[in-house]
């Protein structure tokens, strides 16, 4: 019996029947091969332990630990080297709490703030976040808004106040007034 006709007879495709009888004359059975099984993991041996000493040093990403182990002739992808991290719990979560408050100019900064944070009007002040601003002006003017912001790179209160009022004449009043209304900060 040919295989087209004998799929034709079980209502089997002719690519199915033609495989059956390969596997049939090459081992003598037509009993399905293995499916899945265990995978040896790829850091193992002399990389695991690397790796486990490599992360006790100092800090790491997991991007830099697939090019360190790279260059130690192991090649693997970033799932791999993440699935190592996770089951080794070597991973850690970043705190609430900024590492900068560390610093002894920002622990500085923080204590004067502190000190006089209730003699500020809580009415006069404005939070204007510069990582997330809204740009729900008129599509032209908060793009422009938000690059300007980036471009600045400002990272203290005074230099983003003296960067905002560099490009402040880039716009018009009624267009920073529509701005702290769609941004919520608009009186009520």
């Amino acid at each position: 019996m040919s295989c087209h006709r004998a799929a034709a007879q079980f209502g089997v495709g002719v690519s199915t029947t033609i495989n059956w009888v390969r596997r049939w004359r090459e081992t003598g059975s037509v009993a399905p091969g293995q499916m899945g099984g265990h995978k040896p993991k790829s850091i193992a041996g002399e990389h695991r332990a690397w790796l486990l000493e490599r992360t006790k040093e100092r800090a790491f990403t997991l991007r830099g630990l697939v090019a360190e182990l790279a260059e130690r002739g192991l090649k693997v992808d970033y799932r791999t080297v993440w699935s190592f991290v996770h089951a080794e719990k070597l991973s850690f979560k970043k705190t609430v709490v900024a590492g900068e408050r560390d610093r002894p100019d920002v622990a500085r900064r923080r204590a004067q703030w502190t000190k006089y944070q209730n003699k500020v009007a809580p009415e006069r002040l404005v939070f204007i976040d510069e990582t997330w601003t809204k740009t729900n002006m008129a599509p032209l003017r908060g793009w422009a808004l938000k690059h300007l912001l980036r471009k600045a790179a400002a990272r203290t209160v005074d230099a983003l106040c003296a960067a905002i009022g560099q490009f402040l004449a880039a716009f018009t009043s009624n267009e920073c007034a529509n701005y702290f209304q769609n941004a919520g900060y608009a009186p009520t």
